[in-house]
């Protein structure tokens, strides 16, 4: 069994005008493409082969296999980036909206420091919106770096990679962070990551 190159879950077009279809077809159709393609050919015919995106990546880590680290963490990072993007402008409701008013004030407040260290972060990475033991919190990760194993809920995450919106952008990375917290975040995504048991796993 290989590691699946999942779809994007809406049209090449559906982000525009905030990321457009040639960025997606270039960072999903090409950048994600290679990753997962570089997967499948470091586990085929090993004992990893079968096992899921997940538990690839603690292997890889554990074992210090940065080659495949790199490439299981960003197959991971991207599929879950694609979800915490919609065409249809969400907010928070309910228990996210609650949670987000009792532990950054506002949903201002964690706009505000979601851009930041998104629009800081140095280099290449992530910026996320996680939550452990019952709290939110934003944090960062950097190059390849992935919540996905850490021991905290993902909820969402913006790619601050270049490739993410240098076509769009060229090098104005504040232009495109701002465009995804204002106009693209999938809040109903992520009040499904709260809410469920568990973590968010890989499509197979």
């Amino acid at each position: 069994m290989t590691i699946a190159f999942p779809p994007l879950p809406y049209a090449d077009d559906a982000l525009a005008p905030h990321i457009s279809a040639e960025t997606l077809q270039t960072h999903h159709g090409k950048h994600h493409k290679t990753y997962v393609d570089k997967v499948n050919a470091a586990i085929e015919g090993t004992d990893l082969a079968g096992k899921s995106l997940e538990d690839i990546i603690r292997h890889a880590e554990s074992a210090g296999n940065k080659g495949l680290f790199n490439n299981s963490a960003q197959s991971w990072n991207h599929a879950f980036y694609w979800n915490s993007m919609a065409p249809k402008k969400t907010a928070p409701s309910g228990d996210l909206a609650a949670a987000i008013d009792r532990d950054f004030g506002s949903l201002d407040d964690l706009k505000k420091k979601l851009k930041d260290t998104a629009i800081n972060h140095f280099a290449s990475g992530w910026a996320w919106l996680v939550a452990q033991d019952g709290k939110l919190s934003v944090t960062d990760t950097h190059d390849a770096g992935t919540e996905a194993t850490k021991g905290v809920k993902p909820l969402l995450v913006v790619d601050v990679w270049e490739h993410a919106y240098y076509i769009d952008r060229k090098n104005v990375r504040p232009d495109y962070v701002n465009a995804v917290v204002d106009e693209l975040l999938n809040w109903d995504f992520a009040a499904e990551n709260l809410a469920r048991d568990g973590s968010w796993t890989y499509p197979g």
